[in-house]
C-alpha cells in the first residue's frame, strides 16, 4: 500500500484490469492474452516521445489541418501523424502530436483533454508505447481504454485511474484457538456456566413456542372464520340475484293468452277483396292476394293458428275461404 499510485507508474496487465490493481487472477480471456503477448515497440515511429501526445476519440471526418487548428494554440507543433487504415485509407480515430517545447506538450495536456472537435470530445494523454515499461495495445488485450458493456475494462490511466483499494485489518478469531493463550484459558466452571445459561435459553424458548402458536391458531381461525361468512353472504346474494333474473326472463317471454273468435268475426276476417275474385286478374296475383290454407290474418296483434282446440270449435271449413 505503500507504492500504491493512481496512476500505473509501469504496464502490468494484470493490475490493468482490476479495478484498485490487487487482482492475484485475470478476469477475462483477454488478459492472458496480454500476459502471454511479447510486444515490441514499432521502431519505425520516429519523433521525440517524451514531447509527442496521444489523442483520441477522434471524429472520422476529422483531418490534420483540422487537428494544426486547434493545438496549435498551446505551442508550436513539429509533426502531426493521424493513424489511417492501410487499405482503405480512412481515419481509425486516434492520432499523435509532437511540440518543439516541453512547455506546449504539459500546456495541451492539461487544457486540450475532453475538448471538442467536429461534435466529438476527445481524449489527450501522454505517449505511453515508447515511455510506460511493459506496455501492451489494445489490441492484444492490454491498454487502458474498454467499454463497460464489453466487460474488458482497463484501469490505470489517466481516463480510468486506479481506485484506492480498503484495507481491511486482519480480525483474529479467538473461538477456535487463534489468539493469545490467556484469552483461551477457559475455566471448566466458566464452560458449564455457558453450556447451562444456553440450555435454559433453549427450554424457555421451547415453552414460550406453544404459547405463540396458540395466539396464531387463534388469530386464523377468527379470520378464517370471517372469511366463510363473507363468502357465504356473497353466494346468498348471488343466488337470489340469479333468481330475480329467472323470473323477469320468465315473465317476459311467457306467451300471450290466446283469443277465441266466434264464427262471425273468422267469415268477417276470411273475406276476399273483390279484385281477387275478377277474371281478368293475373294467375300470379291471385296466387299472391289468396290467403294460404294453413294461415289466417292477423287481428289486434293476435295470430290465429292451426290447433287442435281451434278446429274443435268448427264443423266445416267455411266456403268461401279456399283449401
Amino acid at each position: 500500500m505503500n507504492d500504491w499510485a493512481p496512476i500505473a507508474k509501469e504496464y502490468d496487465p494484470l493490475k490493468a484490469g482490476s479495478i484498485d490493481g490487487t487482482d492475484e487472477e485475470p478476469h477475462d480471456r483477454a488478459i492472458w492474452r496480454a500476459m502471454l503477448a511479447r510486444y515490441v515497440p514499432n521502431k519505425g515511429v520516429t519523433g521525440d516521445p517524451h514531447l509527442t501526445l496521444f489523442v483520441a476519440r477522434l471524429n472520422l471526418q476529422t483531418t490534420e489541418e483540422k487537428l494544426k487548428e486547434a493545438f496549435s494554440r498551446y505551442g508550436d507543433i513539429r509533426k502531426i501523424r493521424l493513424v489511417r487504415d492501410l487499405v482503405t485509407g480512412f481515419s481509425k480515430g486516434y492520432a499523435f502530436i509532437e511540440y518543439k517545447e516541453e512547455r506546449a506538450l504539459l500546456k495541451a495536456h492539461r487544457d486540450a483533454n475532453r475538448l471538442v472537435i467536429d461534435q466529438h470530445e476527445i481524449f489527450v494523454d501522454f505517449e505511453l508505447e515508447r515511455t510506460l515499461k511493459g506496455w501492451i495495445p489494445r489490441r492484444l488485450g492490454g491498454g487502458f481504454g474498454g467499454k463497460k458493456e464489453s466487460g474488458q475494462l482497463r484501469f490505470g490511466g489517466r481516463d480510468r485511474p486506479f481506485r484506492k483499494p480498503i484495507n481491511l485489518p486482519n480480525m483474529k478469531n479467538d473461538f477456535y484457538g487463534e489468539g493469545s493463550a490467556e484469552k483461551r484459558n477457559w475455566s471448566r466452571e466458566g464452560t458449564r456456566d455457558w453450556r447451562t445459561r444456553d440450555r435454559d435459553h433453549e427450554r424457555s424458548r421451547d415453552n414460550r413456542r406453544p404459547e405463540r402458536e396458540r395466539s396464531w391458531a387463534w388469530g386464523e381461525s377468527e379470520r378464517e372464520r370471517d372469511s366463510k361468512e363473507e363468502r357465504s353472504r356473497g353466494r346468498e346474494r348471488k343466488d337470489r340475484d340469479r333468481k330475480d333474473r329467472d323470473r323477469d326472463r320468465s315473465d317476459k317471454h311467457r306467451a300471450a293468452p290466446e283469443k277465441r273468435l266466434d264464427a262471425e268475426q273468422v267469415e268477417s276476417l276470411g273475406k276476399v277483396p273483390a279484385a281477387a275474385h275478377s277474371s281478368h286478374t293475373e294467375p300470379h296475383v291471385q296466387s299472391h292476394l289468396r290467403p294460404r290454407h294453413n294461415q289466417l290474418p292477423l287481428t289486434s296483434g293476435t295470430a290465429l293458428q292451426r290447433r287442435p282446440s281451434y278446429m274443435a270449435e268448427f264443423t266445416e271449413w267455411p266456403q268461401h275461404l279456399p283449401r
